[in-house]
């Protein structure tokens, strides 16, 4: 069984991992949009599958492209250099220039008997009629307006959304079947309790169509008022206004009052109009920066960081003039809307129409006996995630309505909540079960990764090309004329397809067997790893490269080398794989009488440093192994001696504990023998392990030299006139043992040698291919993992400090060197590279030369 703690790891790994986690345009997104794949496909210029992916979350790109509010660009990682993407423009390049009725999903399942009445024919009402038709039920949408689109037909002006887009996109809904009742007022041309009574669930979907008037002030009932609602309506339906006058004023500084002034600029008679808002910036008003910039543009004059005074009337009692006052602030200590004003700083503006945009209340007529409790500012009460009413178990409510909407795009998801609702209600099923916020509308992503901004190339954001301002103020003709093919490729092309998923692209291992860490372990957890295949653990290098790139730092090794010893417990004491055979003949060789040695000093010195060469530099030249002990005993005052006998450490990697124990007692105990304090390695692997289990002090030979001995005589310069640059391999499991890497370098320097460093150095190296042993199981792997190395060259002369490293380099190509080769060698030049792998039999005749060579200094 698992260890507590490892188990815990796995789980806190699933809970914390990022590599399913969505980019914030993607969580913004109410609908959960896949920004990061359509924007992907624009940029690859294949538009056609780009559309075909917006299709699948929404049905009105073409609406979307131009009105949404895009808070996934809020969100957007460029905006940590204030340029985000346009992804709203984007996607109505998309839709604009590839969406056709011909690929259009008509499909529905089959009919399933039940009724469902949906009261708006707004973004809300429609989504939840779209997802409940492609259900199997039969729907019937009310509408007291003789249009589609509700509030977007008749809130939003024409010029930022052409009316013939609307009704192409609703188009889609004729199409699948959805029986539109438009012009239909209910409460008065139906009963909404007929509705209720006909149906088998309603959907109330109705929106912001009251609005208001600051009706504190004296003259608010003056001729040439209006509320930004009945404004934007009456000009949407028949571009003008009955009773408007020559100079508009509009209160407020959100989107809608900039709606209603540039739509008043359009207007025939209009001479100006003026903008009045208790903001006392362009930065802090609630308004659109786009709409902002668009506004000034065309001619609106601004008073910013003022408010209404008193309105000036005429003798007819028409407007004729309002009396502005200073807004000191807008809210109080608590952050409640309090605005305080100077009553002594005082302007006048001459005007003889205003329009009220401080807000618009639902339109609960339809519910004359107000059979469905409202909250106080006027929506209806309903659960927050199911949105059922809690008035009536049959009815739900979408969009304004629920208060859980302000922009079309958050309409759409309480449309298509409801819809999931209604579903689960007429079948009987839980309504909340396996649902969550998190899921039916916007949230906070969990993925959150640094931007090197330093290395990303710094391309503005394309602007959208527009009507010039002067000419554009003449028409109610769609101002914004969308992106170029060039323009929306480059535009999309900024995107940084934000993900986490370091580890998997760095971890060739990972990829083999899953699409992200949390995925892996979920699986584990749920299945258990003795129900998993053994090669998932044994395929780990080891190199804990994963772990470097985590943003997390999470310890994913330590999982698999638990895994490894529970499987070799199960399996009485070794690997359960058929591969770790033969390395295990092969440790027990190293560790047996026949191949090892042990000397110590001469006679007269005691020996206070003992060489350990490890099993690889041994079989790859006895004569180093030689000449590196001699180098030790003359600069040490002949107080060296050497045990050639294995660490046993490739038996601790594939989790054979008790093998290890076993094996590592045999060699500590030639070392005891030695008397020796210090035990100087020559082996990454071996210097980890004694430093770890051994009793004496442990260090490199590359950190003696560096630190007390210094190089062989005669080596020092050596390689100045060489035509030889070489790479550094660093080796893994050493990689946060930073005087080894300062060590080599300095070597090589001292040397006289030319370095030019590799991809990937020092503590982010990564492996040559043998860690973990997972060549003896998964040659494959073992191939990419190396030939990933190798291609992170930029020499084919290359220098490890690690016997296995080496002979992996040369199976990958490269001219491959043992530093031992250069410190105890003669002058390295080009025509010197050769093959330098050993056959297995050539391997053990050397390990027994090696034998040989130090018994002679016993």
């Amino acid at each position: 069984m698992l260890r507590k703690e490892i188990i815990d790891n796995m789980k806190y790994i699933v809970d914390n991992c990022m590599g399913d986690s969505s980019p914030a345009c993607v969580a913004t997104c109410p609908m959960h949009t896949n920004v990061k794949e359509y924007v992907r496909l624009i940029a690859e210029g294949k538009g056609k599958e780009s559309i075909k992916v917006i299709r699948e979350k929404l049905f009105m790109p073409k609406t979307l492209g131009r009105i949404c509010a895009h808070p996934c660009e809020q969100n957007c990682k460029w905006n940590e250099k204030n340029n985000p993407m346009s992804i709203a423009g984007l996607k109505r390049y998309a839709a604009d220039n590839f969406d056709d009725p011909s690929d259009w999903d008509l499909s529905t399942k089959p009919k399933n008997g039940k009724k469902v009445a949906i009261i708006g024919a707004g973004p809300s009402g429609a989504q939840a009629a779209l997802d409940l038709i492609k259900e199997g039920f039969e729907v019937t949408v009310f509408d007291k307006l003789e249009v589609y689109g509700g509030m977007m037909r008749v809130g939003i002006p024409e010029y930022r959304l052409p009316r013939n887009i609307i009704d192409f996109e609703y188009s889609y809904l004729e199409k699948l079947g959805i029986n539109f009742k438009m012009g239909v007022e209910v409460g008065k041309d139906i009963k909404f309790e007929e509705i209720k009574n006909e149906f088998d669930a309603v959907v109330v979907a109705v929106g912001k169509h009251i609005g208001r008037i600051d009706r504190s002030l004296e003259n608010h009932d003056a001729k040439g008022i209006f509320s930004a609602a009945e404004y934007l309506k009456e000009i949407s339906l028949t571009r003008n206004v009955n009773g408007i006058g020559k100079k508009v004023v509009v209160i407020g500084g959100g989107d809608v009052a900039m709606d209603c002034a540039r739509s008043s600029l359009r207007l025939d008679g209009v001479e100006e109009v003026y903008s009045v808002c208790l903001e006392e910036s362009y930065e802090k008003m609630a308004a659109s920066t786009h709409e902002i910039k668009a506004s000034l543009k065309e001619g609106v004059k601004f008073n910013l960081g003022f408010g209404i005074n008193k309105i000036l009337v005429d003798e007819n009692k028409r407007v004729k003039g309002i009396e502005l006052k200073k807004c000191l602030s807008m809210f109080d200590e608590n952050g409640n809307f309090a605005p305080q004003f100077n009553e002594n700083d005082i302007k006048v503006i001459d005007v003889d129409t205003i329009v009220f945009a401080i807000g618009q209340n639902v339109d609960s007529s339809f519910d004359e006996k107000n059979l469905l409790n409202k909250r106080k500012n006027g929506t209806f009460e309903c659960d927050e995630l199911t949105l059922q009413s809690v008035s009536d178990e049959k009815v739900f409510i979408a969009g304004d309505a629920s208060g859980k909407s302000f922009i079309v795009i958050q309409a759409m998801a309480t449309g298509r909540s409801a819809a999931k609702s209604v579903i689960r209600f007429l079948s009987g099923k839980d309504l909340k079960e396996g649902r969550s916020m998190e899921e039916e509308f916007s949230y906070k992503t969990k993925l959150n990764i640094p931007i090197d901004w330093d290395n990303v190339e710094k391309v503005e954001r394309k602007e959208i090309n527009e009507l010039d301002p002067s000419e554009r103020i003449k028409t109610f003709d769609e101002v914004s004329l969308g992106f170029t093919k060039e323009q929306a490729e480059k535009e999309a092309s900024r995107c940084l397809q934000c993900e986490c998923k370091l580890c998997m692209k760095e971890c060739l291992m990972l990829r083999d067997y899953t699409d992200c860490p949390k995925t892996l372990f979920k699986e584990y957890l749920e299945k258990g790893y003795e129900n998993m295949d053994p090669l998932i653990a044994y395929s780990c290098n080891q190199c804990s490269q994963c772990t470097i790139k985590c943003p997390n730092d999470f310890d994913i090794k330590s999982n698999f080398d638990e895994m490894r010893r529970e499987y070799v417990k199960a399996n009485g004491g070794d690997s359960p794989l058929e591969g770790h055979k033969g390395l295990d003949k092969a440790i027990e060789l190293d560790c047996s009488e026949k191949t090892s040695a042990y000397v110590k000093a001469r006679t007269g010195k005691r020996t206070k440093y003992v060489l350990v060469p490890g099993c690889t530099v041994p079989v790859y030249s006895p004569e180093l192994v030689e000449k590196t002990l001699l180098h030790l005993k003359e600069a040490l005052d002949g107080e060296v001696g050497a045990v050639l006998q294995c660490c046993a450490k490739p038996t601790l990697m594939i989790g054979e504990d008790e093998k290890f124990e076993k094996r590592f007692k045999m060699v500590q105990k030639s070392i005891d023998e030695t008397g020796a304090d210090v035990i100087v390695t020559l082996c990454p692997s071996c210097y980890l392990t004694y430093e770890k289990y051994a009793k004496q002090e442990v260090i490199s030979y590359w950190d003696l030299i560096h630190q007390k001995i210094g190089l062989p005589k005669g080596q020092k310069g050596i390689g100045e006139n060489s035509d030889v640059v070489f790479n550094i391999h660093d080796s893994c499991p050493t990689r946060h043992v930073t005087s080894h890497h300062d060590s080599v370098r300095w070597i090589l320097k001292e040397l006289g040698y030319k370095v030019e460093e590799m991809n990937n150095i020092r503590e982010n190296t990564r492996c040559c291919g043998v860690g973990g042993m997972v060549g003896c199981v998964n040659p494959q792997l073992q191939e990419k993992v190396l030939n990933r190395r190798v291609n992170d060259a930029t020499s084919n002369h290359i220098i490890s400090y690690c016997g296995s490293c080496r002979v992996s380099m040369e199976n990958g190509g490269l001219d491959s060197l043992h530093i031992l080769d250069l410190i105890h060698g003669k002058t390295y030049m080009k025509k010197d590279a050769k093959k330098r792998n050993k056959s297995a039999d050539d391997g053990v005749k050397s390990r027994l030369e090696t034998k040989d060579r130090l018994n002679k200094y016993k």
